[in-house]
């Protein structure tokens, strides 16, 4: 249980696990990207690394959910270190040549875009993630560690079908994203 007084104090397990989030992009993008060696291998340690960076994201939100432990600097840190992974995933299998890069496009400003719009709409109002949000986020990190890791036949065609719903998910929730922005709009005007 948080001490009285302290919730509000950006020193704390979920935002640190966030950091964390952020520390293991590079060290990821570097295992997805790096083609000497025994590629196999760094494929495999590239989807554990993502792997324990999805499992951060999950993880700090519940941890400071139930602790009550939201800051200032998690609502911020977190979205970045979300567009930040999976950007990375997705740059990096585009530049592979194994995800095309009109997926990547269209996920990418998707995610940016609605990040920014809910940091302009915060102001007005918390636009929480719904189902759907949280449904297009699971879609896009299977569907990304599928890909990243060295399958090949069925199993590497499973990855790209479940990036294709991700991307009709992803799709689907911005624009439900916008609908409630354009809901609150009218709130702070009057």
């Amino acid at each position: 249980m948080p001490a009285q007084g302290r919730p509000g104090s950006a020193w704390n397990a979920p935002n640190a696990l966030t950091v964390l989030r952020i520390v293991l992009v590079p060290l990821f993008a570097w295992l997805l990207l790096t083609q000497d060696g025994d590629v196999a291998s760094l494929r495999v340690w590239a989807a554990v690394v993502f792997a324990v960076a999805v499992a951060t994201d999950w993880l700090d939100g519940d941890l400071a959910r139930r602790q009550g432990l939201v800051t200032d600097f998690g609502k911020i840190a977190d979205p970045i270190a979300d567009k930040a992974l999976i950007g990375a995933a997705l740059i990096g299998l585009s530049v592979l040549g194994e995800l095309a890069w009109w997926i990547t496009v269209v996920i990418l400003v998707r995610e940016i875009g609605i990040t920014v719009m809910r940091f302009v709409v915060l102001r007005r109002g918390v636009m929480a993630a719904g189902r759907g949000g949280k449904l297009k986020t699971v879609l896009q990190s299977v569907g990304l560690l599928l890909l990243i890791l060295p399958l090949t036949g069925l199993l590497h065609g499973l990855g790209l079908v479940v990036m294709y719903a991700a991307l009709v998910v992803t799709v689907v929730t911005g624009v439900d994203y916008v609908l409630q922005a354009r809901r609150l709009a009218p709130r702070a005007s009057g």
